[in-house]
């Protein structure tokens, strides 16, 4: 990349400024399968360009461009977690989409693990549920009002289709459980019934105000540490059926309490996109050999919608700690952490254009569009705030090619920008790299469609 290429940043009050463009890090996919954390990326949807996706309009999904990024997830070895909130469930993706969803990204884990390359980075014996976990709600249901045993019908109807799919579970916080329950035994309750249908461990989702107000008080309380008491005792009562909890409370202190405190075999998996650094690499455990056991309870495994905007980095941190180089993954992740707490400043809940954007910028969408129009959801300084923290925290997969598509961005807003900042597209550089990047997504649809 040449060294002149820059990079145009429009600042809060609209100015303009540059600072030089780096190169991509040298981030390896994995070869064999990552051992000492388990690691999801929540991923997003990718609209059809033409489609009517207009706010409130059913979702019109670019099936090959959504499951070639899903397919993206797994060459690095991570699992992918879907129809989740980074896929705008209960924000544009509509329910007749989000069973279409499950049932296709499903379908295309089974295909993976028939690649040799796909299979060799997950563990001998990987099935379907180890690539893809997906979202149980009660969102079919379109009453604001529901009693506690439509609740469970509602719940375990999407359930059991998941697990039709063959897709891992996630029980995903209900709003209209949220509205219904009067204490923590309703919720003790419902979450009982849900689970004794279950065929396999489930993962447990507990998703704070931040993400949707409309779950105040879930668990019984506003208080973290009462609704923990409960989560715990849904857990307790059989850990057998419960394969993992993810907390996205964005509070590391009470995601901490909850992991010290879970049966041995439930893993915690972080959703906190402001602290994963520090609670993924824990006090240090590593695991150097293929038969190394993990030590549990001193870190956390992930699900996170932060790492499907950083994938590569993601892969290479746990990468890292499996060399036993913690200090290399902390830095790794700090930088993706960084890069994570703009991405999902408040309101938090609008962090999906974010990684929608990042999507684009490093060539898996063909326009930065979202369904709802939730593209909208963000100004320009903030997403040239995010281009500057991925360009300058190694997550940007292709920095000549994101920097062509967000000076085309400014450009159609109004901005001159001069085109001496593109001046690598003269010698080839853009240019020849967006027609790779598009030869690259051909290829990645004709393996997913």
């Amino acid at each position: 990349m040449p060294d002149s290429l820059q990079l145009t940043l429009v600042d809060e009050d609209g100015s303009l400024r540059r600072i030089p463009l780096a190169e991509a890090p040298a981030f390896a996919r994995p070869t064999a399968p990552l051992r000492s954390r388990v690691v999801y990326a929540a991923v997003h949807v990718v609209p059809l360009v033409h489609g009517d996706n207009t706010p409130g309009a059913p979702a019109r999904i670019d099936w090959d461009a959504t499951l070639a990024f899903r397919r993206t997830m797994w060459s690095r070895g991570l699992g992918v977690a879907d129809a989740m909130d980074t896929a705008q469930r209960g924000m544009g993706l509509d329910p007749a989409a989000t069973r279409e969803l499950i049932t296709r990204t499903a379908d295309a884990a089974r295909e993976a693990l028939e690649d040799p390359e796909i299979s060799a980075v997950f563990p001998a014996g990987a099935t379907v549920s180890d690539l893809v976990v997906a979202g149980v709600n009660t969102d079919q249901r379109t009453e604001q009002e529901l009693s506690l045993d439509e609740i469970v019908e509602a719940y375990v109807e999407q359930l059991r289709a998941t697990e039709r799919a063959g897709a891992g579970a996630v029980l995903m916080a209900s709003r209209h459980l949220a509205r219904t329950a009067r204490s923590a035994a309703d919720y003790e309750e419902v979450y009982r019934r849900v689970l004794a249908e279950a065929t396999a461990p489930v993962v447990l989702h507990w998703l704070g105000t931040v993400f949707d107000p409309q779950l105040k008080g879930y668990f019984g309380s506003d208080d973290p540490a009462v609704g923990a008491d409960a989560l715990l005792r849904i857990i307790e009562e059989d850990p057998s059926r419960i394969r993992g909890v993810k907390m996205s409370l964005l509070d590391d202190a009470a995601e901490i309490a909850v992991r010290e405190r879970l049966p041995e075999g439930v893993r915690m998996l972080t959703g906190d996109d402001f602290h994963f650094s520090h609670l993924i690499v824990g006090d240090g455990t590593v695991t150097t050999g293929a038969d190394s056991a993990q030590e549990r309870g001193e870190y956390s495994d992930a699900l996170l919608g932060a790492f499907a905007a950083t994938a590569p980095a993601a892969s290479a941190a746990v990468q890292a700690l499996d060399r036993g180089a913690v200090g290399e993954a902390r830095c790794i992740l700090d930088a993706a952490e960084q890069l994570g707490r703009h991405v999902f400043s408040a309101p938090t809940y609008h962090y999906k254009t974010g990684v929608a954007f990042l999507a684009w910028l490093n060539g898996h969408q063909q326009a930065f569009t979202m369904v709802g129009g939730m593209h909208s959801a963000r100004s320009l300084p903030h997403l040239s705030r995010t281009i500057e923290l991925a360009a300058t925290t190694g997550n940007l997969e292709d920095p000549v090619l994101a920097a062509e598509r967000w000076h085309g961005m400014l450009r159609l807003a109004g901005y001159e920008i001069d085109s001496a900042t593109d001046s690598a597209a003269d010698s080839g550089g853009a240019t020849a790299a967006s027609e790779d990047a598009a030869a690259s997504r051909t290829a990645r649809t004709g393996d997913a469609a």
